[in-house]
């Protein structure tokens, strides 16, 4: 069956799971971060989800269910967009889930198992939660044999050549007038017809989970080490298979003929001891040849890696738990994966912890990755996206929440002791990441040339701040950095009207704040196509607004990213952006800057912040 959707994961709820006693919701995004004080229930977050997806590195327990309930029945229910657009249970009539009515009101697919703790050893059962029909006479139809399914299309008079489960349910219940649709439980674990069919191949969909702990331990010993260092003893050789098999075949040639001239010998000593004698050659199987070789991990200068530091040896110990996920991935049906890694920052320099980061938020990127973190560290914190923050937290009655969005920044600040740099005299306020990087390498170029310009990329004076587009006016009309007492220099693209209303309350302030939109179309306008053919090899139109097509420069550069390098459909505006932010601002140099730009409004930008830092 061809895959040509990745799910992502939307949404957990968690009840009556360890200290989740109530029903409790987490929303994900791309890169999600986990925050709260130790022992609050993150790791149950992540836990929760390797029983929902695997049930291996963690096993649900009858001791999970929590202490205070009654009921022993725990619940795990996780939500996903982008889910199979058509599956196949009848080669004859495939089908999708809309059809079916297994999708929520919001249209997306909700998973939840419900696992039986008063067991010694849990049992599972698998619904899916969906607006579904539940007008008596049509409410089962998921569960009934085709035949069944025949009875009623023939007594309701329906066309009696239609063929195939899903195509006579989709008639049966488009001819009731009120299916009453309401969100109930569809069992679809235990042997129902086309309700487990349906199953197995959602199942073969869902996200491939990788969780990674924080209390594992780190040396070239560790399982999790071992087992990509055997999966690459296995892969070298089954690339060698052929020079194994003509060594075996000699193996066994000469095998033979040294056990046929033993019997012979033995015949002529006294013939009745060896009437019969067959040489019977049993050559080592795949899993033998590979226990014959091991690789020790050594690191610089040939220090074993459990020789080293415990910082070092988690870092290497992450990269080969990504390898190992990836393998996995690749050698299995899934498209794609969720990467869970409980406190990343443990026994981490803190420059080593950027390293991280930037790491993370780069795998994020990918169309086929999301990525979980949990921490407890301010540094941690402090560096990731404000959109990927959840705040756990309990009231004075011991209840767990999980909250997002702006309300949690004060909280999470007074929980991790995040304070302001005091080296900081100016915060620069831009619409995301790759703004970061553009506008850090148009300082340094012009840098070199007006050594008055602060280079953005190293000075320690200046922070930048991600206002994140959809939440812009939000942070502006509440002027959320105000208790910072830093001025600050505001500078938006120019592709959105609404942003002038926020440069004018900028400017309104009486704080010496400053703001101001792009001339241009955007900070990718800005580019020389020399920067991007150094970068790409490419020749593209760099536009200062949107050209005679209505594209702007990141879809222009798609298109011709995409075809240079085979790939089907253009790449995302958003991995547009971010590849021109890594491989083409940095060739910029003022005399490039300077011709794309001969009213010189860079160099104004900079001599304002300029302004702000003195």
């Amino acid at each position: 069956m061809q895959k040509t959707n990745q799910m992502n994961l939307k949404s957990l709820t968690v009840k009556n799971f360890r200290a989740y006693q109530a029903e409790t919701k987490i929303e994900f995004d791309q890169l999600t971060t986990i925050i709260g004080k130790n022992d609050i229930g993150k790791s149950t977050v992540l836990e929760a989800l390797e029983i929902f997806f695997n049930n291996s590195t963690v096993k649900i327990e009858s001791s999970d269910a929590n202490i205070h309930s009654t009921d022993k029945t725990v619940e795990i229910t996780c939500e996903f967009t982008d889910y199979p657009s058509e599956i196949s249970i009848d080669s004859s009539s495939p089908t999708n889930l809309k059809d079916e009515y297994l999708l929520s009101k919001d249209e997306t697919l909700v998973i939840r198992k419900k696992i039986d703790c008063n067991k010694k050893t849990p049992s599972i059962d698998i619904y899916i939660v969906a607006n579904h029909p539940t007008e008596k006479e049509v409410a089962n139809l998921l569960e009934l044999k085709e035949k069944d399914l025949q009875g009623i299309v023939k007594a309701k008079s329906l066309d009696s050549k239609l063929k195939g489960n899903p195509t006579m349910r989709k008639a049966i219940w488009s001819s009731v007038s009120d299916l009453k649709l309401q969100t109930i439980e569809l069992p679809v674990s235990k042997p129902k017809e086309d309700a487990k069919r349906i199953w197995e191949q959602i199942d073969t969909y869902l996200p491939m989970f990788a969780l990674f702990q924080s209390d594992r331990s780190s040396s070239d010993s560790d399982s999790e080490v071992q087992s990509p260092m055997k999966a690459a003893i296995a892969t070298a050789i089954s690339e060698v298979q052929q020079e194994i098999n003509d060594i075996q075949k000699k193996v066994r040639e000469k095998a033979e003929e040294i056990a046929t001239n033993t019997h012979k010998a033995l015949k002529e000593i006294d013939e009745n001891l060896a009437s019969k004698l067959d040489p019977k050659f049993n050559p080592p199987t795949p899993a033998k040849w590979n226990g014959l070789f091991s690789i020790q991990l050594d690191t610089d200068d040939g220090i074993p890696l459990n020789k080293r530091g415990s910082g070092v040896r988690r870092m290497i110990l992450v990269s080969f738990f990504k390898a190992e996920a990836e393998r996995r991935l690749k050698s299995s049906a899934k498209q794609n994966i969720i990467y869970a890694i409980e406190e990343p920052e443990t026994a981490q320099h803190p420059n080593n912890q950027k390293v991280l980061i930037e790491s993370f938020k780069s795998l994020a990127n990918e169309s086929n990755c999301q990525i979980i973190l949990t921490t407890h560290s301010p540094g941690l914190a402090s560096e990731l996206p404000i959109n990927s923050l959840r705040f756990i937290d309990k009231d004075e009655h011991g209840k767990l929440s999980i909250a997002f969005g702006e309300g949690i920044f004060p909280k999470i600040a007074e929980t991790l002791g995040v304070t302001p740099d005091s080296r900081v005299k100016a915060l620069i306020c831009v619409e995301g990441p790759t703004d970061v990087t553009a506008l850090g390498c148009l300082s340094k170029a012009m840098n070199l040339k007006y050594p008055e310009i602060p280079n953005l990329l190293t000075d320690e004076r200046v922070a930048f701040i991600l206002m994140g587009g959809s939440t812009l006016k939000h942070w502006v009309n509440h002027n959320y950095l105000k208790e910072l007492g830093k001025p600050e220099f505001h500078l938006y693209d120019n592709d959105v009207t609404s942003y002038q209303n926020s440069i004018d309350q900028v400017n309104e302030r009486d704080d010496l704040s400053i703001g101001q939109l792009t001339q241009k179309l955007e900070i990718e306008s800005y580019l020389h196509k020399d920067a991007v053919k150094i970068g790409f090899d490419l020749d593209i139109e760099i536009p200062d607004q949107l050209n005679g097509d209505n594209k702007a420069t990141p879809k222009i550069f798609a298109e011709a990213y995409s075809l240079k390098n085979g790939i089907p459909n253009p790449i995302r505006d958003k991995n547009a952006k971010k590849l021109l932010a890594e491989r083409a601002f940095p060739n910029m140099t003022a005399e490039m800057i300077e011709e794309r730009d001969p009213n010189n409004e860079v160099k104004g930008w900079f001599e304002k912040i300029n302004k702000l830092l003195n």
